[in-house]
């Protein structure tokens, strides 16, 4: 399971290091997906393989599950994790995310999320209030 906060400068060819207990989670490749909102999905193959399972599943005649599933897959690249722990994010991700230079890498549980330390500072200043109202929802 993937867990913590961590921060990290995207280099200047486009490369990001991931944290060393995420490395040991992942094998040589992972696929990086555009996120839900302003961030990056980072998925290990397997767990890639169950997600793309589910979205085939899903019947094709729904108009919302097409247009889900053409979009977030067009938006999903294979990338191979570099001797260094690095991962090449493609130029569409960047943009995607509004990645310059500083990244957050989160853990979330079954994925990583990499946003812009600009929009994840965002992110958690807009959620904080809701949190506690979200979580009793939850039945934990």
């Amino acid at each position: 399971m993937f867990i913590g906060e961590y921060n990290y400068n995207l280099d200047e060819k486009g490369r990001l290091v991931i944290p060393s207990n995420f490395k040991e989670l992942i094998s040589a490749k992972v696929i990086i997906a555009r996120g839900l909102e302003k961030c990056l999905y980072v998925y290990s193959l397997p767990e890639w393989e169950k997600l793309t399972t589910k979205l085939t599943e899903l019947s094709f005649t729904k108009k919302h599950n097409r247009e889900f599933t053409r979009v977030f897959l067009s938006g999903a690249y294979e990338n191979e994790v570099d001797n260094k722990g690095r991962i090449h994010i493609d130029s569409p991700l960047l943009l995607h995310a509004d990645l310059k230079k500083e990244c957050v890498i989160i853990g979330a549980g079954t994925r990583i999320e990499i946003w812009s330390k600009e929009s994840w500072t965002t992110y958690l200043h807009d959620h904080q209030d809701i949190i506690e109202e979200i979580s009793e929802e939850l039945d934990l």
